[in-house]
């Protein structure tokens, strides 16, 4: 019974072992199909001044949840377009930066980039933001850096 045991595990450790030293292959076309006729990008995404109310809407609930303050944005200024350096074949993004005015009245960067099909369930652009300076949970750190291409 116990060798029997000890069989199956030596068994299973030498296939995971066997499964890692393998080299990964790319996707097949299973993977790539997701319902059988793989992603179908239009490359179409909305101006960055679309996401604003979006941005503005989300930062109000982030602030007074999650940090108890009652910070909210009073207005956009200077939104343009930055330069998409990613690869080709990924998800359509689009990257834009602004400078928000605070109510505290003060006047930091917002960098953002509105996704093809990346809100939620997939079905309309997603808008990712992070606000310079009041990023306080750090998820995009350093000085909101990796909200940028």
């Amino acid at each position: 019974m116990r060798l029997s045991r000890l069989l199956i595990a030596a068994l299973a450790v030498a296939v995971v072992g066997l499964a890692a030293a393998t080299p990964a292959k790319a996707a097949g076309w299973l993977e790539k199909s997701f319902f059988m006729w793989g992603p179908d990008y239009s490359n179409v995404l909305p101006p960055c001044e679309a996401a604003l109310d979006t941005i503005a809407h989300q930062f109000a609930i982030k602030e007074e949840r999650f940090w108890n303050s009652d910070l909210k944005i009073v207005s956009f200024d200077k939104v343009h377009e930055i330069r998409n350096t990613w690869a080709p074949n990924t998800v359509p993004r689009r990257f834009c930066r602004a400078v928000a005015t605070v109510t505290d009245g003060r006047e930091h960067v917002v960098n953002f980039w509105i996704g093809e099909d990346t809100a939620i369930i997939g079905l309309a652009p997603g808008v990712e933001w992070c606000v310079v300076g009041l990023d306080r949970n750090w998820a995009y750190n350093p000085r909101c850096k990796m909200a940028l291409p």
